[in-house]
């Protein structure tokens, strides 16, 4: 008896020792007090032996060596800078020569990737500050390949500044106007959609400056209300909102017309390219090619399934197609992300035999290599019984030698390796530990900076050749690691299993500290589950908040099992695996989401009765559609900023996915939760931001009026001034207490 007695203590007492940890707190992981070190924005120089990154205190600009990782110089200084007197600066834009540097200061955010900033022309080699315009701030500088000159957006009017000429300044056009047209830079929908905020490039001759012009005069308007708020707070706005209106286009309705233009920098002469565009398509991509005739111009028909490539002469006006690029349903929006173009090639992506591989083309358009499959031999894992290499970046083309380097998902969705094919077919691995990898090469492709990490150890990042062999360790993230185990952090744990309709999905899963297999635990499943997203990785950075999980290790101190799976319909697994949900968004994706909930509820350790779901912008639409899917799993809800009718949604992501409401118009009125919101179960919290300008709070609005008139009870928060992203000041803390607050009622 005493024995017994006697191991029951020492039972207890290890179970008191694994929870002895420090406990998070909700300001502490919205403070960034788990983010660790990282190095952001490196650029590569012209050289092939360095690379250049600014201090995260924005004071410098360093200058490394890609063979050793050492600091060798620095290019800028904030202390020592001859001229306009800078505290700190936001970003820079080296010159093609590396004699100049642009220097960003003053920028305030305009949408996802567009901002305003003021400028300075850098000299390095007298160290001298000269501000590049006296007119304002400006939108997107570009270096025309010589050096000696910058284009910018003003005011949607496009502006030259000449280095040479005493950085005299001329404006290039004069027909830019808020909410009519635009030179230069995309519209909203382009910008968000296509992921770029710059369609200016200068030839290769440094003569042409080629642009898109947007004519958005016919897209309809969408108003946002501004009070005056807090962090920041907007003083004119202290008694009556300001309403700040903007070009919109919602599914089915008019977009912007686009036009390619030149202009000849010594005759002062536009011209109109003869580009064949449909009147609604779009030109994702515009890149200048070592041809100073040659303007590569990337454009899709509004449905989205037909990439063309032309080659556009400046001068004589003409275009010429070089490639075409027929797929299944719809391109995916990484092509253009993922494009590169060479001295005399051109690297493109594909799905086109149903996988994202690489195509390289000559700038003639003849395709010289496809880089596919791997073959089973060089695969490093196990898991599927199928599996197929998924191109996921592509980092380049070099010349020399005919290698192609690029990132693949290779031994299942989870997995990110660095490879490069060479011009005897042969591919090699680079970085063949498992995790997830990415790289910066040097111009030469001879080293390259490799950022790895895995679902238990933070990144780290090393100093590589193109042999895979590790020169130096740059960032280890020890102290991050360390500080993360002082706290009470659960187990994380890949997962998979299948469905009741037979479908394999792949997820992780965070247990509490002191995980007991015999309890019964409430369980939290956050998700995305959007079209091409990837949530499930073997990877640091995974979780609604990255920094290892964090916030959902904070939830598993509160005593919850946190459950993420990638629902049909999600990246890297193949195009038939993403586009089964095509025309019908978010019809599978609730289901799996579902049968995640029954499959949890068959868990020993689950109380299927305690069982909650939370996602933001899809993640929020998925979140209110598994809720009324119709089967009655989930006790609780969260949705964040969430799309509630694909209609109110832009034309360029909806219509690749769903087509035109004319087009499909049973996919958006019998798919979407306000027509579901009589089948709501479980408790419901809504959440906004007011001045969101992606997911219009119409959404949110519009569905609780349908949840009013379905006498369905829910709870609902604004925060007023915040997009999207809802941050400011204390919102973040805010927002993260009221969900996990809710939670803690209806879970516990």
């Amino acid at each position: 008896m005493k024995k017994i007695l006697f191991l029951s203590l020492i039972i207890v007492l290890c179970h008191l020792t694994a929870l002895s940890g420090q406990k998070l707190t909700l300001k502490e992981i919205t403070g960034g007090a788990f983010r660790g070190e990282a190095m952001a924005n490196v650029e590569a120089l012209a050289d092939g032996e360095s690379y250049i990154m600014m201090t995260s205190d924005g004071k410098q600009i360093q200058k490394y060596s890609f063979k050793t990782g050492k600091q060798t110089g620095v290019l800028f200084d904030v202390a020592t800078a001859r001229g306009a007197k800078l505290d700190r600066i936001d970003g820079y834009v080296m010159s093609p020569s590396g004699r100049h540097l642009l220097i960003q200061t003053a920028t305030k955010s305009i949408y996802r990737r567009s901002f305003t900033a003021t400028y300075y022309i850098y000299t390095i080699g007298n160290n001298k500050l000269e501000p590049l315009s006296k007119g304002g701030p400006q939108q997107t500088p570009v270096w025309s390949p010589d050096g000696y000159q910058v284009a910018f957006v003003r005011d949607n009017n496009i502006h030259l500044v000449k280095l040479l000429y005493n950085n005299s300044e001329s404006q290039v056009t004069k027909d830019g106007k808020q909410n009519e047209v635009i030179n230069g830079i995309p519209d909203w929908v382009n910008e968000e959609e296509f992921s770029f905020n710059s369609s200016l490039v200068f030839t290769a001759d440094s003569r042409q400056i080629v642009w898109v012009r947007s004519d958005e005069s016919q897209v309809k308007e969408y108003p946002l209300f501004y009070f005056k708020g807090s962090h920041p707070a907007i003083e004119q706005n202290a008694t009556y909102p300001n309403i700040y209106t903007y070009k919109y286009p919602k599914a089915g309705e008019d977009n912007a017309r686009l036009s390619l233009m030149s202009y000849d920098i010594q005759s002062h002469q536009t011209r109109t390219i003869a580009l064949p565009l449909d009147s609604d398509g779009y030109i994702a991509r515009i890149k200048a090619t070592s041809d100073p005739a040659k303007i590569a111009v990337f454009t899709l028909n509004r449905h989205q399934d037909c990439l063309r490539v032309y080659m556009a002469n400046p001068l004589s006006t003409v275009c010429q197609l070089v490639i075409e690029d027929h797929v299944d349903k719809y391109i995916n929006e990484n092509v253009f992300a993922n494009l590169k173009i060479t001295d005399q090639h051109i690297l493109l992506t594909s799905e086109r035999d149903g996988y994202n591989h690489i195509y390289l083309y000559g700038l003639n358009g003849q395709l010289q290599r496809t880089v596919g499959d791997l073959p089973q031999a060089q695969r490093l894992g196990g898991g599927e019984k199928e599996l197929h290499t998924i191109v996921t970046d592509v980092y380049g083309y070099d010349e020399a030698t005919g290698d192609i380097y690029f990132a693949a998902l290779n031994d299942g969705p989870t997995e990110q390796k660095i490879f490069v094919n060479h011009k005897n077919g042969k591919t090699d691995c680079l970085t063949p530990e498992g995790g997830w990898s990415s790289a910066v090469f040097s111009s030469n492709f001879k080293n390259f900076v490799c950022t790895w990490s895995n679902i238990s150890t933070p990144t780290r990042v090393s100093l590589c050749n193109n042999q895979g062999k590790t020169l130096a360790t740059l960032i280890d993230n020890k102290a991050l690691a360390g500080k993360y185990a002082s706290y009470d952090m659960g187990e994380k744990e890949m997962i998979a299993f299948t469905t009741g309709e037979g479908v394999r999905l792949f997820g992780w899963m965070v247990k509490p500290v002191g995980f007991d297999s015999q309890k019964k635990y409430p369980v939290v499943m956050y998700q995305y589950g959007g079209p091409g997203n990837q949530q499930v990785r073997n990877a640091w950075g995974i979780g609604m908040n990255g920094q290892g999980a964090i916030l959902e290790q904070y939830l598993a101190q509160q005593g919850y099992i946190v459950v993420c799976v990638d629902n049909r319909g999600t990246g890297g697994r193949g195009a038939e695996f993403e586009k089964c949900t095509y025309l019908r968004l978010g019809e599978l994706e609730a289901r799996d989401q579902v049968e995640t909930a029954l499959w949890l509820g068959q868990q020993s350790y689950v109380d299927k009765n305690r069982i909650g779901i939370w996602g933001w912008s899809y993640g929020g639409w998925n979140t209110l559609m598994s809720m009324s899917e119709g089967r009655a799993v989930f006790a609780a809800g969260v949705a964040i900023a969430p799309p509630t009718s694909w209609r109110f949604y832009d034309t360029v992501y909806t219509e690749r996915f769903m087509r035109t409401p004319k087009e499909n118009a049973s996919g958006y009125d019998e798919v979407n939760p306000i027509a579901r919101a009589g089948k709501l179960h479980g408790a419901l919290l809504l959440v906004h931001g007011l001045c969101d300008d992606n997911v219009h709070y119409q959404n949110t609005a519009e569905y609780a009026e349908a949840l009013v008139q379905a006498d369905k009870d829910f709870r609902q928060l604004v925060y007023t001034n915040r997009n999207h992203s809802i941050y400011g000041g204390n919102t973040r803390n805010h927002l993260f207490r009221q969900c996990f607050n809710f939670f803690e009622e209806h879970l516990k």
